[in-house]
Parts: structure tokens; sequence; C-alpha cells
């Protein structure tokens, strides 16, 4: 496996920390890495309204990655609440998709950081709606 991948696991696990903000708002269950094409590491945690006001890890660290002045991702991890990592909800995909729409195909995506198994954004997502 690819060192950057550990380095983005490492940068994920470190804001990894569930807590409750208010009766009404939690976060943290979830972590996420973004690699950007320049090779920086962005990360974010979800959070969780009581309405549709929350957000998911993964957007939030391309959130962070843009207010960073960047829009080129390459490669994507997230750490869920049992510690095991997945593929990004559909949400998170379309965001990459318009971020990206001529190469979010190529972004990488750690499916399980145990075994180091990848997955392309393009083989998870092989035609845009649009």
């Amino acid at each position: 496996m690819e060192k950057i991948w550990n380095e983005m696991y490492e940068a994920a696990n470190s804001v990894l920390n569930e807590r409750r903000i208010s009766e009404y708002v939690s976060c943290g269950e979830v972590s996420a890495a973004i690699l950007s094409k320049s090779g920086k590491i962005y990360t974010g945690v979800c959070i969780d309204t009581c309405s549709t006001l929350g957000i998911c890890a993964e957007r939030n660290a391309i959130f962070n990655m843009i207010t960073n002045g960047e829009q080129e991702i390459d490669k994507v991890l997230c750490i869920l609440p049992d510690g095991s990592n997945g593929a990004p909800c559909g949400a998170c995909r379309e965001l990459m998709v318009q971020i990206m729409p001529d190469t979010y195909k190529d972004i990488e995506i750690m499916l399980d950081y145990a075994s180091g198994r990848t997955i392309k954004l393009g083989e998870i997502t092989p035609e845009w709606w649009i």
C-alpha cells in the first residue's frame, strides 16, 4: 500500500472524535481525509443535526480543501464509527463529480484500509446524470 494512504488514515483518525455539541447536534462519528492533486491532505468530520443541515465527513473535507484554494481531488479515505472504511454516499459522490466533471472517474477511494482495497469513483459512479 502507498505510504500516502497511511498518512491519510492517520490524518482522518486524528480528527475522529465523537461528541455531542447540543441536544440537536452531534459530530465526529465519521472522519475523512482528502488528498488534493497538489499532495496536501485535508480532513473533515461528519456533523449530524436534527434537520437536514448536517454534512458528511467527506464533503466537510472537500469544503476544507476548497476553502484553502484547491479543487482537484486525488484520493479519498473515510473512517466509519466501527473503525472500518467505505465508499462515499451519493451526495458526496455527486459533489466530487460536479467539482471534477471531466476527471472524476480517476478519484481513488479507500474501501478497506486493512486490506488496502481501493476503487475508482468512476467504477462506482460510472455515468453522471447530466
